[in-house]
Parts: C-alpha cells; sequence; structure tokens
C-alpha cells in the first residue's frame, strides 16, 4: 500500500497533545479531518473546469494514520458495480474479481487511493496547516460537550479569567484531576452584589453545554439560576442531602426590575419526620447555616417558609415575613386569593415595589392578591366571585 511520509508524525502528535490538553486520539481525529480537506484541495485542483465537489463527495473517504511508518494514506470505500458510473464511489467487478474471486456486485471493498504525486503532497501540507488549528478547536469543544453534559445542572467552582462585553469569562473544571476550560457568564446570570474581580472564585450553576461548533466558551453558567440557591441549601444541610428534609418549592429574583430592590429567593421545605422542624433545619442553630447561603449570595434575602398541603395555609406561609389573617380561596379552579393583612401590614405583604406577592405567586402557583381586612366587603367579594364562576357555565350552555 502507498503511504505518503511525514516526518516527525509521532512527535508532533504528542507536541500538539500536550499543548493543548488533548488526548492522542483527539489529535489523531483532528489531524486525519485536515488531511482529508488536503486531499480535496488536491481532487479540485485537477478538474479542469475548476468545479466543486458535492459536499458529500468524499463522505466514503477516510485518512490512516501511521505512526510507525510516520505517514498516512487515503482509502476509499467503493460498492462493486458490473458498470462504473461514480469511479469514487465505485468499481468494476473486472477489476476486483481478478484479486477476489469471490467478490460480488453489491458488496463494498477498501481501497487505497493515495496519490503518488508531489503537487498532492504540497497541497495535503498547506491544506493541513491552514485547517489543522480549526479542527483542533473543533476536537476540543466536543471533548468539552462530552465531559461537562453530565454535568449540567450541578455546581461548579469557577474563576474569573476576564470580561468580554458585558460577560464575565471563568475558568471551570469537572474534577481537581481536569485542565480547566472556559465558561461564560452572561450579564444577565449574574448578581448584582457580587464583584467579579480577575482570579476571584464564585460557586456557579452549569446550565447549559452549548452545542455546534460555535466559537466562544462552550459552557454557559449562572449565579442567578434557583439550582444554586437549591444545591447551597443541600451542601449545608445535611437533613436535605440524607432526603430527611425536601425542598418543594423555590422561586428566586436575582435580578428584580430596579435597583431599588434587592435579590430575594423564598423556598418552600417539608418533611415526613413529626420531630424534625425543617424551616429549623435549613436556618440552622442561630441561623447559621442560612447565613452561610446568604453569604454565598452577597447577602441576598431568603425566606424559608414551610410548605402544607393546605392552599390557605401554603399561601399564608409564602407571604412570611407579612403576618396574615385570613386566606379566601376565592376562585379554586383560576387558583385566585385574597390574603387579608391588617392595614399596616398591607405593604409588608405586597414587598417593596410587589416583590413579596410577586415572589409568592410564583411559589405557590396561586394569584395572591393582598386585601386590606379593614376595608374588605365579604359579601360583595363572594358576589364578585360567584359571577366569576357562573361566566364559563352560561358560554358553556350557549355554545
Amino acid at each position: 500500500m502507498t503511504i505518503y511520509r511525514l516526518p516527525g508524525l509521532r512527535a508532533m502528535i504528542n507536541e500538539i497533545s500536550q499543548e493543548r490538553n488533548l488526548p492522542k486520539h483527539a489529535v489523531h481525529q483532528a489531524l486525519k479531518e485536515a488531511l482529508l480537506k488536503g486531499y480535496e484541495r488536491y481532487r479540485r485542483s485537477l478538474r479542469p473546469d475548476h468545479s466543486h465537489f458535492e459536499e458529500d463527495h468524499f463522505a466514503n473517504f477516510e485518512v490512516e494514520l501511521d505512526t510507525e511508518q510516520e505517514g498516512f494514506r487515503i482509502l476509499a470505500t467503493k460498492t462493486i458495480k458490473e458498470t462504473v458510473e461514480n469511479p469514487d464511489r465505485e468499481i468494476a467487478l473486472a477489476d476486483v474479481i481478478e484479486v477476489v474471486q469471490d467478490a460480488r456486485v453489491g458488496d463494498t471493498v477498501l481501497l487505497d487511493v493515495t496519490p503518488d504525486h508531489q503537487e498532492f503532497g504540497r497541497m495535503a501540507a498547506m491544506q493541513t496547516k491552514q485547517v489543522l488549528a480549526q479542527k483542533l478547536r473543533d476536537q476540543q469543544r466536543r471533548l468539552i460537550q462530552e465531559e461537562f453534559k453530565e454535568l449540567e445542572g450541578t455546581v461548579l467552582m469557577g474563576r474569573v479569567l476576564r470580561f468580554e462585553r458585558r460577560s464575565v469569562i471563568m475558568a471551570v473544571r469537572s474534577d481537581a484531576s481536569q485542565p480547566e476550560v472556559e465558561a461564560e457568564l452572561p450579564k444577565w446570570e449574574q448578581l448584582p452584589n457580587d464583584n467579579y474581580r480577575a482570579n476571584s472564585t464564585f460557586k456557579v450553576y452549569l446550565k447549559r453545554v452549548k452545542e455546534g461548533p460555535q466559537r466562544g466558551p462552550q459552557l454557559e453558567v449562572s449565579r442567578a439560576d434557583a439550582g444554586l440557591v437549591v444545591y447551597l441549601f443541600a451542601n449545608e444541610v445535611p437533613e436535605i442531602e440524607d432526603e430527611v428534609v425536601r425542598i418543594v418549592a423555590i422561586a428566586r429574583e436575582a435580578n428584580p426590575p430596579t435597583h431599588k430592590v434587592g435579590p430575594r429567593t423564598k423556598i418552600a421545605v417539608d418533611t415526613l419526620e413529626r420531630d424534625v422542624d425543617p424551616v429549623g433545619a435549613c436556618i440552622g442553630a442561630r441561623g447559621s447555616r442560612i447565613q452561610a447561603v446568604v453569604n454565598e449570595l452577597r447577602g441576598e434575602k431568603i425566606d424559608v417558609i414551610r410548605w402544607s398541603p393546605d392552599p390557605a395555609t401554603y399561601i399564608a406561609n409564602s407571604l412570611s415575613p407579612a403576618p396574615v389573617e385570613e386566606v379566601r380561596l376565592i376562585n379554586p379552579e383560576a387558583r385566585i386569593a385574597h390574603v387579608l393583612v391588617a392595614p399596616d401590614k398591607v405593604s409588608q405583604a405586597i414587598g417593596k415595589e410587589g416583590q413579596n406577592v410577586r415572589l409568592a405567586t410564583r411559589l405557590t402557583g396561586w394569584k395572591i392578591e393582598v386585601r386590606d381586612s379593614s376595608q374588605y366587603n365579604y359579601e360583595e367579594e363572594d358576589r364578585l366571585a360567584m359571577a366569576a364562576l357562573a361566566e364559563p357555565l352560561e358560554e358553556q350552555v350557549a355554545s
């Protein structure tokens, strides 16, 4: 079989592998793809009309690297035919039968098609230099995607490298034995109270691994995702790790609409153990456990509330720390509830710019309307509620 020599091939593969933190098989693959591009360029140069091949024209071609002899071959898989129409895909039975006596039409054979021309070597070398860097980047992207795909939804330690536009570029790693790779922390995934200085470290939530060959970091991380809060509590509260206490729901507003309101999270917890206080377990002795979470989130306010299967109780708890006098489930089907509070507690229940009630609504899944108990008209509200419930029935009858 023909071999086109590449002196120093083995040393080149070892050097690239070390410099780019790529396994040798990945460098092999990148080099084979680059050499195949060189072969395509050589073949195009032989066409007098300079027309292009179809995109998949060389799909049945491959490069075989030989590190022992330090060279490579071009191989093509061809189908045996009586009459050949496409010589790049097909070979005549008469040409094969002399070598393989039991060959049949429809079988495939692997053939060495390495050109024995200096012009091919020159073009292959030129194209390899141009393409190899891109192919190596592609290999790195594929390896990152494979390495981190299973880590989506987990928390990593990130180190600030630099800033690009409004994003922070961080270095993360899948474990201590692996090299660092770059991850992007977009502006909308940052916390307003964080100070992203070069080389400062943060816990970040791996939100997604980007697919495809796009440029830039392949990983998108977040400091604003609710998953980060869940992880921090699970890390600080052994009862959550041991599944004695469970997190039922979480609502987080890490980037409020205006700077007048700070980040805030509401988290609902529960337990099946009678002698365990799930809220107390999350707060810890003298607030030590929740304070550790708050410190990691740079002072973010966190309300830990007790989940309840009773919607009224759950809704009342969700508006913590505001005291609630009564919860009225006005329209259970539409999940609308009126929450009655003392006149001087209305603003606290609603929260600055509506943040408290907005988070409680997201946490419970109920539309919560905070009302002043001293001005609440039970009869009028019941009448309006009955009218609202009757409308869908009237529409069904009419239809």
